[in-house]
């Protein structure tokens, strides 16, 4: 848009009130600097709402306004604009009838597009207003993630000439290095990055490929073009090069680190390959180096947040926070040290891998290659006169064994371990080898988490217990009047999936005397677990639960996160 017409729409929105005079030149500044639209730029500094801008433009340019979100496009009005084209002109088809076709386009009195759409389509042509930001996210939903560059990459193959089967190791590297290629897994990256994946799945099938990324916990599919499976080999030679991965090597697992930068913030990738009969699946997790979190941001109950503060404030012990893979322990113990972390105490961590840099605090990372295992780092930090250790996770014996021999010297120690519950932590250490008199007199306590989805604020609506709610909340004995439930319903900002953001459920067991009594004499976990129970802690379902009546997550969310566990009467 020339920078006449954006100041044109700049004075009628401030004469309209909607913006102000120096919000108008901050945004034409902006453009000056990036380019763009101007709405585009007063929607990014914040200075307009994006639908009250559209309506605006609608009256100024004499043209509808339409969410192409709220639309179903069929199949056959899309394939009729290719995908580089409705890239490149930020434009998309909505609708076609007959010899006429409605095209959604962010200027929509751009002459000399609507010019050269017509010369392609050879059919009369309608323009309608949408944002920016509609036609992008719509051109990933119906052409699929990177589809221009896939096409334009086909285009290229047809080109050349088929090679023999020596020369293809070659030719993969050369592929890999191709700007298309460079585009297409930047494009896969940032999609994953704006859609706060944490993981992003590339599977290779017989005849297909797939590309999944895990919002919230949970993996949905990706589209992408059809024709993506024939630059397979060249995709994963490019994130192979990104990590300092073999090129060459496609037989044996391969694993790999990965740093970008995103607007601002930097992301830290972990690369993980593994040989398929099909070629090579890519697991790529994305840590972004600027999502920290305090304690109070976890989602420990109040009650909780209390006995959790007063725990990590002890000057010896243990402190063992335990659930599956990806449920959060890591974060529990960053916002541990970060909470407890002053110029008085040092605080060293190993680490595998660093996951987050904290300001003030010595972090090491284990390379097992070389001999840098958990214990043998355990041993080196020791020499560095901490006060507050942090073992990333104590896989075996010998960790265990050290890890509560450095506690029962007088240092503070945070650890992880992969138990279903905090009372299966006591039976786990001892079931290692570990002497139940170690575990009783150094451990100050187990907090077992998992966690769960938390209900869109925006389709936010309140529902029906059902009756096996009912009857899983009577446990908490509130009043059935007073039993509210709510879900998400589904929208745009949530991606229809009801959900945005996760928060911790918790299970902490402070080993008390009547605990220590139990392990030391080899109790169950049952058992154990009933004690605790007795003495007024409540289980991650009883957790859980609690978060539901405060209309933090579903019921659904607290059943799928812990199925496993039995409720001890």
């Amino acid at each position: 848009m020339p920078i006449k017409e954006s100041e044109l729409i700049g004075q009628l929105l401030v004469q309209k009130g909607l913006i102000k005079i120096n919000q108008l030149d901050k945004a034409l500044k902006e453009q000056e600097k990036l380019g763009g639209l101007i709405g585009t730029n007063l929607i990014k500094l914040g200075f307009i709402d994006e639908e009250v801008l559209y309506e605006m433009l609608s009256e100024q340019y004499g043209v509808a306004y339409v969410k192409i979100k709220n639309l179903k496009i069929p199949p056959e009005t899309i394939e009729m604009i290719p995908a580089k084209f409705a890239t490149h002109y930020k434009l998309i088809p909505i609708k076609s009838e007959d010899n006429l076709i409605t095209i959604a386009m962010s200027n929509p009195l751009d002459i000399h597009t609507v010019d050269d759409l017509r010369l392609l389509l050879k059919k009369d042509i309608e323009t309608v207003l949408a944002s920016e930001t509609d036609i992008l996210e719509s051109i990933n939903k119906y052409y699929g993630v990177g589809a221009e560059t896939i096409e334009k990459m086909a285009a290229e193959e047809k080109e050349k000439v088929s090679v023999s089967q020596a020369q293809v190791t070659e030719d993969i590297l050369a592929s890999a290095e191709d700007a298309s290629i460079i585009k297409f897994v930047n494009q896969i990256l940032l999609e994953a990055y704006k859609d706060r994946a944490t993981d992003v799945h590339i599977e290779p099938y017989e005849d297909d490929l797939k590309v999944r990324y895990r919002v919230d916990g949970v993996l949905y599919d990706t589209k992408i073009p059809p024709t993506l499976k024939n630059f397979q080999p060249a995709i994963v030679s490019r994130i192979k090069i990104m990590a300092n991965l073999n090129i060459a090597e496609r037989r044996l697992p391969q694993d790999g680190r990965i740093k970008i930068k995103i607007e601002k913030d930097e992301v830290d990738l972990r690369v993980s390959i593994l040989p398929t009969p099909f070629g090579e699946a890519v697991v790529i997790r994305l840590l972004s180096g600027t999502v920290f979190y305090t304690l109070g941001d976890l989602g420990f109950l109040e009650k909780d947040l209390e006995i959790f503060e007063r725990l990590i404030k002890k000057p010896h012990g243990i402190i063992f926070v335990t659930g599956p893979t990806g449920s959060g322990k890591t974060t529990t113990l960053y916002a541990s040290l970060s909470k407890i972390n002053k110029s008085d105490k040092k605080i060293i961590t190993i680490e595998d891998p660093i996951e987050y840099q904290i300001k003030g605090i010595v972090q090491m990372q284990v390379h097992p290659k070389i001999g840098l295992t958990f214990s043998q780092g355990l041993r080196s930090m020791l020499r560095h006169d901490p006060d507050i250790m942090m073992v990333g996770e104590v896989r075996d014996y010998e960790t265990a064994e050290i890890t509560i021999r450095v506690a029962l010297t007088g240092h503070l120690v945070f650890s992880t371990l992969h138990t279903n519950d905090a009372a299966g932590a006591i039976t786990r250490l001892i079931d290692m080898g570990v002497e139940p008199f170690l575990v009783a007199s150094s451990v100050i306590a187990f907090v077992a988490q998992r966690l769960v989805r938390v209900i869109c604020s925006k389709c936010k609506t309140e529902v029906k217990p059902d009756n096996e709610t009912r009857k899983e909340l009577g446990v908490l004995k509130i009043n059935p009047s007073k039993i509210k439930i709510y879900k998400g319903k589904g929208c745009e900002h949530c991606k229809n999936t009801g959900y945005k953001g996760r928060t911790a459920i918790y299970e902490i067991l402070a080993l008390t005397d009547p605990i220590r009594e139990l392990a030391l004499n080899r109790a169950s976990s049952e058992e154990i677990k009933k004690k605790a129970l007795s003495l007024g802690m409540h289980t991650l379902r009883q957790d859980g639960w609690e978060k539901v009546l405060k209309g933090i997550t579903t019921p659904e969310e607290v059943i799928r996160v812990t199925q496993e566990e039995e409720t001890v009467e």
